[in-house]
């Protein structure tokens, strides 16, 4: 993706957690809390569970994700940035592996709660899980656009995969290493980053 590219979005799907928050989960303190092999993903394990072994696994992880939430921090230039893009009137959407309602919960901690409209934050629960793009699809739906005219943001490479799936653009940020050049449209720093890049800071 060109600079000239990145410049002229106006549709923005962002991840949550690592990319608008300071990244605290640690996944392998989850993955051996919950008995989950190291190599597997933590949703789609706990999806193939028996119903009551699923069951307790989601309410630990929900109260644990919970205590996290309620503590967030705004990653760098994030408010900013968020806050820049409403302004000149751009479409900002949420697609997060975590919950709905965790993911208003964060919002409310970083003090960017009355920027996203609800139907506009989409979890786990709302789309399958990154990489799938039918979180991002449900964006192009909602939002009447084509899909390379939307920019997916997020840290990781479901992220980027999920993007790259959906025939979005991906954008890579708060990650110093790129582990998927090959899903990666543009890599920069972070949000302040992005911000200065598209000349609003």
């Amino acid at each position: 993706m060109s600079l000239a590219r990145l410049t002229q979005c106006r549709h923005w799907v962002f991840d949550m957690d690592g990319t608008l928050t300071v990244g605290v989960h640690d996944f392998q303190y989850i993955r051996r809390a919950l008995d989950i092999p190291p190599d597997r993903d933590i949703l789609e394990y706990l999806e193939a569970l028996p119903d009551s072994r699923r069951e307790a696994s989601h309410a630990w992880l929900m109260a644990h994700e919970r205590q996290l939430a309620l503590g967030a921090t705004a990653a760098r230039g994030a408010k900013a940035l968020i806050r820049a893009l409403r302004v000149r009137g751009d479409h900002l959407g949420i697609l997060t592996r975590n919950a709905r309602e965790l993911a208003h919960t964060t919002l409310q901690a970083i003090e960017l709660s009355d920027v996203f409209a609800i139907e506009n934050v989409l979890g786990r629960e709302c789309a399958p899980p990154k990489p799938h793009p039918g979180g991002l699809e449900h964006f192009f739906i909602r939002w009447d656009i084509e899909p390379a005219r939307v920019i997916m943001v997020g840290d990781s490479p479901l992220d980027m995969q999920c993007g790259r799936a959906a025939g979005a653009g991906t954008l890579l940020i708060n990650t110093p290493e790129n582990p998927c050049p090959e899903a990666v449209d543009h890599h920069l720093d972070d949000c302040e980053a992005l911000l200065t890049a598209l000349q609003l800071g």
